[in-house]
């Protein structure tokens, strides 16, 4: 993309572009090609910037004739931006968008019962596409076993909601071919895009019933985001909620406690002096009247 860029802003033929073009200047006006004309979001703007630095810093030593121009690229620096507050859904959305799929034909079963895994467990979407019948045991101590970033292996426990969604889900599926636990119409592994797909869908038939949830944009990170805010509600530690998720760090899961206002609010009430109720500050009807004869 760089080098297409760079051959329509000289006036060069690709092939006889060198790398004394990528300099400063064009690279940055290559960026702001991504994010005005192609529509790329800051973060994607900062991935390409990775990306040329990373090329640019291992062909350095063998080009230190331009020692000067590739040292002024690598030093441009990623741009800032805000990260948006994290998107969760509320008791009254989670149950609205489990009981949207049409549980009259198979696939609204098969994605009744997907939801409320994914829901309740917070599993990625590529760790939910790559389920088979072997990951999931209903018995005593039932969980759900994944392999997630990194190769790291975990199990997650399963409410007995849940046990009772996927013993109905797996008595039908069993007679499909395959052995994804969430399948296709031929027995193979559903793709993320599918699942996005049906999500969308569901979301579409729950905004009857729910209509907050037309407000919000609603995927399948959504729905983990949700398992989180859950536990977090109830209690749960963060590090807990850490390990459940598979995060290798507990700051990934600190941003849950930004976005839970419940938290904030209890925090904010306990700083109230003793003799004040909680709650938001009303003033006396005649307040405004009174101010008036002053």
């Amino acid at each position: 993309m760089l080098i297409t860029f760079l051959a329509a802003r000289t006036g060069t033929r690709i092939e006889r572009i060198d790398i004394g073009d990528i300099d400063a200047e064009n690279v940055t006006a290559f960026l702001d090609y991504l994010e005005d004309e192609r529509g790329n979001s800051t973060a994607t703007r900062n991935t390409r910037l990775s990306g040329i630095r990373a090329v640019l810093a291992h062909a350095l030593p063998a080009h230190l004739e331009h020692a000067g121009t590739i040292t002024r690229v690598l030093a441009i620096p990623p741009k800032r931006h805000p990260k948006p507050m994290l998107e969760f859904l509320t008791p009254a959305e989670s149950d609205a968008l489990i009981a949207a799929p049409d549980r009259t034909r198979w696939t609204g079963r098969r994605d009744h019962a997907l939801l409320v895994l994914a829901i309740q467990t917070g599993l990625r979407i590529s760790e939910l596409t790559s389920l088979t019948y072997a990951d999931i045991r209903l018995g005593v101590g039932a969980n759900v076993t994944c392999t997630g970033k990194g190769r790291r292996t975990r199990s997650t426990p399963l409410t007995s909601t849940t046990v009772a969604v996927m013993t109905g889900y797996l008595a039908e599926r069993r007679a499909r071919p395959g052995e994804a636990l969430f399948c296709g119409p031929r027995g193979q592994h559903l793709s993320p895009d599918a699942l996005e797909h049906r999500l969308k869908i569901h979301v579409a038939t729950a905004a009857a019933e729910c209509v907050s949830i037309a407000d919000k944009h609603v995927t399948m990170h959504t729905l983990r985001h949700t398992a989180a805010m859950t536990l977090l509600t109830h209690g749960v530690d963060i590090s807990v909620i850490a390990l459940w998720l598979g995060h290798q760090h507990t700051q990934s899961t600190d941003a849950y406690l930004h976005a839970d206002m419940a938290i904030k609010q209890a925090a904010i009430d306990r700083t109230r002096p003793p003799n004040t109720d909680p709650g938001t500050y009303q003033p006396e009807p005649d307040i405004l009247a009174w101010l008036a004869t002053l």
